[in-house]
């Protein structure tokens, strides 16, 4: 059935806002809480956030927003990733075969934006500097205490979204009740920023369309453009170990590490030593749980509900997909909150499962492997498919980046062809034959069994 048109978002982030905004283009009167202070009033605290690659999911929820053309003119497009050899040695791998591009787009640029546009709208308010005490699942009550005063109040409404991040109060709540699964998993790797400025002329010191990665076998080191001109790098690497965050303490353990590993990054890293020191090492979790949604008045969606690792580029997007696929069974529905919630729960907790499956796979293949030559074949050959084939062949990562099929087909995707890109490579003379008329006629002959075998 509707409810009374009013909504509680706990949690201003960037899942949080756009979600709000949403909710007020159909009229609801939203109230949003958000535990930290309004980061248009702040300083922004660097060194706690990777920056962020805006996909083909994320841009549909922006427009459904009404700001992606906004949004597009700030961003940089990468076309690809740009690998960096211990040797300066530089190799490009492009991310798609007709020229599709992510986009490095400011995280806290981006909440801002949404913010002013949220503000725009006079049925949305927000409670800053608001923590989120408890969420009553009996009567609905959730507990705010504001941080500034040391008031405690209680507030309720119709529906409550839990946008408040992986380490969610909403989430915490539902955890008390029953039949509610969750599982909380970090990796053994943490992270941590450093900056590569302009150079003293005010150019880029790389390349800006191109997202940077030094990948090192067990641990790796990113860059990715901003609008300023800067890069701003991004250390992988495990937290105990012989080669790990615990054994660079000293100026001169940090430095002999990027001496040995990224000797062509430091020339571009003036500031290596105090952002090494400075910028905390922060870590990388994986969150799965169900159900997202309480009663038909509860509802968990972003990290809140499916906190991945960066590895796909897909966090901010597969957050952003929760929004349109919501507000797109907002139509289906008619708003019927009641069909609403249990259909989105049921149908998105899957794909978030698979998203986070193959995050972690991303993981290996940016770490160990895009630098090695049969990797890079690959890749080459799925490029030639996807161009002469285009209506029968799409690889996993476009899939993933560059579509809008569901996650959980991706991930039964990725055994399939890796079985076809195993019968090809295996090939003799590959390297030579990568886009012959023999590796089409196996792609032929592959595309023939699953056609079969989809048959019954």
């Amino acid at each position: 059935m509707k409810k009374e048109k009013k909504a509680i978002v706990v949690g201003a982030g960037l899942v949080g806002t756009l979600w709000a905004i949403l909710l007020a283009k159909r009229g609801y009167a939203v109230e949003v809480y958000e535990r930290r202070g309004d980061i248009r009033r702040a300083d922004i605290v660097g060194g706690r956030s990777i920056n962020l690659a805006m996909s083909t999911r994320g841009w549909r929820a922006l427009e459904k927003a009404g700001i992606k053309d906004k949004i597009r003119k700030v961003a940089i497009p990468m076309h690809g990733r740009k690998m960096h050899e211990v040797s300066g040695d530089l190799a490009f791998q492009p991310y798609s075969s007709d020229g599709q591009s992510i986009y490095s787009v400011s995280r806290a640029g981006l909440n801002l934006e949404l913010m002013n546009i949220a503000d725009q709208y006079d049925n949305v308010q927000f409670f800053f500097e608001h923590k989120c005490l408890d969420l009553d699942t009996r009567q609905f009550h959730l507990t705010f205490e504001d941080k500034r005063s040391g008031e405690v109040k209680e507030v309720t409404a119709p529906l409550i979204f839990g946008t408040d991040g992986a380490y969610s109060a909403i989430r915490y709540s539902l955890q008390k009740t029953p039949r509610f699964n969750f599982q909380q998993q970090f990796l053994d790797y943490g992270y941590k920023e450093l900056s590569i400025p302009p150079t003293p002329s005010g150019d880029f010191a790389m390349d800006p369309n191109a997202l940077h990665i030094w990948p090192r076998g067990r641990f790796m080191l990113i860059g990715l453009p901003n609008q300023d001109r800067s890069f701003t790098g991004t250390l992988f690497l495990s937290y105990e170990g012989a080669v790990a965050f615990e054994n660079l303490k000293t100026d001169e353990q940090i430095m002999a590490f990027f001496e040995e590993y990224f000797p062509d990054a430091i020339p571009l890293m003036p500031n290596l030593l105090e952002d090494f020191h400075q910028n905390p090492t922060a870590s990388l979790v994986t969150i799965r749980c169900a159900p997202w949604q309480y009663r038909q008045r509860v509802l968990l969606m972003g990290d809140a509900s499916h906190a991945i690792v960066p590895f796909y580029g897909q966090g901010m997007n597969s957050g952003f997909e929760d929004c349109s696929l919501l507000d797109d069974l907002c139509d289906l529905y008619k708003e019927d909150w009641d069909q609403i919630l249990p259909a989105f729960s049921k149908k998105r907790v899957p794909d978030a499962n698979a998203i986070a499956d193959l995050a972690l796979r991303n993981f290996i293949e940016m770490r160990d492997l895009v630098s090695d030559p049969p990797f890079l074949l690959r890749k080459k050959i799925e490029k030639h498919l996807e161009r002469k084939f285009p209506e029968q062949f799409l690889s996993v990562y476009s899939m993933v980046t560059f579509s809008n099929k569901p996650y959980s087909e991706a991930l039964k995707e990725t055994s399939v062809q890796d079985a076809l890109f195993q019968r090809i490579l295996a090939m003799d003379e590959i390297e030579s034959r990568w886009n012959s008329e023999e590796v089409e006629q196996v792609f032929l002959n592959w595309i023939e069994e699953q056609n079969l075998v989809a048959a019954g």
